[in-house]
This record gives structure tokens, C-alpha cells and sequence, in this order.
């Protein structure tokens, strides 16, 4: 798996969209820096296998029928079809 930056980890809360707090640390981090290995990975559209990008921001949802518009950094933790892809 590739590392993971700091937003697309379970450990980070955004202030804005540029930085944001490490739960873990409690310190402030920028959201595209790269986070320390062991960090979870949050899970979003950009991470399941239903998820087909259509460009490098966008996509769509195959898992409903029929599929709609998703976006990659969509978070999904209340999809009930989210399915990793590692």
C-alpha cells in the first residue's frame, strides 16, 4: 500500500483545507504531509472497489444500481458497501 497522507488517515480532523489536528499527537499537520507508517487508513470512495474514477477527482459508484456520481475523498464510513481494495 502506498503511505498514506495525513487526510486520508482515521487520526486526522480538518481545521481547514490545508491543515488539520493529529489525534494521535494532538499537533497541528498539513493535510497532504505524509503521515507516520501505522496510521489507519480512513476510509473513502478512493479506497473501495465499487469506485470507478473517471478522471483524478471524480468517479462513480458502481455498487447501486444504477450508479451515481462519487467523488474519490467522498468519506464512506456509513456505506454499507464499502469494500477495501488494499
Amino acid at each position: 500500500m502506498t503511505q498514506l497522507t495525513f487526510r486520508d488517515t482515521r487520526d486526522y480532523v480538518a481545521i481547514d483545507v490545508d491543515k488539520g489536528i493529529d489525534h494521535r499527537t494532538g499537533k497541528l499537520v498539513h493535510a497532504d504531509a505524509e503521515a507516520p507508517k501505522g496510521y489507519e487508513r480512513l476510509a473513502k470512495c478512493k479506497f473501495c472497489k465499487h469506485y470507478q474514477a473517471e478522471d483524478a477527482n471524480n468517479g462513480c459508484c458502481t455498487a447501486a444500481s444504477p450508479t451515481f456520481a462519487a467523488y474519490g475523498d467522498m468519506i464512506a464510513i456509513t456505506c454499507e458497501d464499502f469494500t477495501a481494495v488494499h
